[in-house]
């Protein structure tokens, strides 16, 4: 049932230094209008860096839960600690991983995409009441935000942390490219974009054509470059193909050159590593592997320009890999330059007990870099950086089932700063795998 609403709402926003909310720092009022959703989103000011905040909105008699933000610090950072989720099916199963996010001691969460799911019922049996069936119009697309955000769990994670964003495909459509279209396609583009930009939490900006890719500072830490797969690529497989587009690509080869020494870790929404066939081939060309000359020049970018501490963390397959970033991967010779993390997803259906455990052997064969794979968990990553070693938490719940699903860790993968490649956690090289490279 819709709460009817006027044309434009005065909402109120008021931001403390003090979980108690007796020093107030900001306040302000913005306009939510009907032709974004009435959505807000205010731009605050004035913030001291390396700051815990809180704040709550106010609008037609009626105050929000209270929200927890922390500022960026600059200077010398002796930790920072932070989340990814991914890939979060609605009709797959309770959000389990992000009531387990929600009480994690993380700095913020990065969401690497497959927000929502723009699809019917594929087939087989939902573990909860499905969405219902595809969606077209904006119209549309708002109501399966609604849907999504109205779990309790996501909306605690939400509000429990700052947040991150990038985005993958079923934002919109599966597989889609952002540059291609006939003229109904285009109109459900902008349609999915817009609702994107009206439900998360991303500075106020273009609404059909939000610019997601940036670079943010955690302090003399972390340099995080956050990506976007999605908007700019052409068709995959093509010569001169980009996943990139022109600007970005410009942008990220400046970015790696200008690298300062600090770690450097890619916001990825879909696997940056080769994942080959046996006999030739590749699993999926949706991802980097369609774009085989593009990541070459970029990796090889990387290795020239002697960027050092790499990390790429990344969504997508609904399952959890662990890849050593090589500018040739199809050389074995060629010198490791950084680690990929891919996380388990949050919901969203993986492949086969059975699946997993025949082709994780297969896949280790014929990708010499592929140091890890599991695929029968799903959940979260936690990641705590230091200025000497990064660490890998992968946290995985009992059940997908189930919404109070216990959080446990399955695994930890670390790399130590200056010494590319990573290594298992000696506690738990006898967790359940798919697959190890030993």
């Amino acid at each position: 049932m819709t709460q009817p609403l006027p044309d434009v709402v005065e909402v109120s926003w008021t931001v403390y230094s003090d979980r108690a909310l007796r020093r107030r720092v900001a306040h302000g009022t913005v306009a939510a209008s009907n032709l974004l959703g009435h959505s807000v989103h205010a731009v605050v000011r004035g913030l001291l860096p390396g700051r815990q905040y809180y704040f709550r909105f106010s609008a037609l008699g009626r105050t929000s839960r209270v929200g927890r933000t922390r500022t960026a610090p600059v200077g010398p950072v002796s930790r920072v600690r932070f989340a990814t989720a991914n890939c979060q099916a609605f009709h797959d199963g309770f959000y389990a991983a992000h009531r387990g996010i929600a009480t994690e001691d993380v700095d913020f969460v990065v969401h690497l995409g497959d927000y929502i799911y723009e699809h019917g019922q594929v087939g087989g049996h939902p573990v909860r009441d499905h969405e219902g069936p595809a969606i077209l119009s904006l119209a549309d697309y708002r109501r399966r935000y609604a849907l999504y955000k109205g779990d309790p769990s996501l909306r605690a994670s939400h509000a429990a942390h700052p947040w991150f964003l990038t985005w993958d495909d079923h934002e919109c459509a599966n597989d889609y490219s952002g540059t291609e279209g006939a003229a109904p396609f285009v109109a459900r583009r902008a349609a999915a974009y817009q609702a994107w930009y009206e439900n998360m939490p991303v500075r106020a900006g273009s609404a059909l054509e939000p610019q997601l890719y940036r670079q943010r500072r955690w302090g003399d830490l972390l340099d995080l470059t956050v990506l976007d797969l999605r908007q700019y690529r052409s068709a995959q497989n093509l010569a001169d193909g980009t996943i990139l587009g022109t600007s970005q690509k410009k942008w990220l080869l400046d970015q790696i050159s200008s690298s300062r020494d600090t770690w450097h870790c890619w916001i990825n929404s879909i696997m940056l590593s080769q994942l080959a066939r046996p006999g030739g081939g590749y699993y999926f060309t949706d991802q980097w592997d369609g774009f085989r000359a593009e990541r070459a020049e970029v990796l090889g970018h990387v290795a020239s320009s002697g960027m050092e501490d790499l990390v790429v963390v990344t969504g997508d397959w609904h399952s959890a890999f662990v890849d050593d970033i090589r500018p040739d991967f199809d050389n074995r010779d060629a010198p490791v330059i950084g680690t990929e993390f891919t996380a388990h997803s949050v919901t969203s259906g993986a492949y086969s007990a059975e699946w997993n455990t025949v082709n994780g052997p297969v896949m280790g064969a014929a990708n010499p870099h592929l140091k890890y794979f599991e695929g029968n968990r799903y959940g979260y990553d936690v990641y705590e950086v230091t200025p000497q070693r990064w660490s890998t938490h992968m946290r995985v719940i009992g059940s997908r089932g189930d919404a109070a699903s216990p959080v446990s860790t399955l695994t930890t993968f670390h790399v130590d700063r200056g010494k590319p490649g990573s290594y298992e956690d000696p506690g738990s090289v006898a967790s359940p795998a798919q697959y190890r490279r030993v």
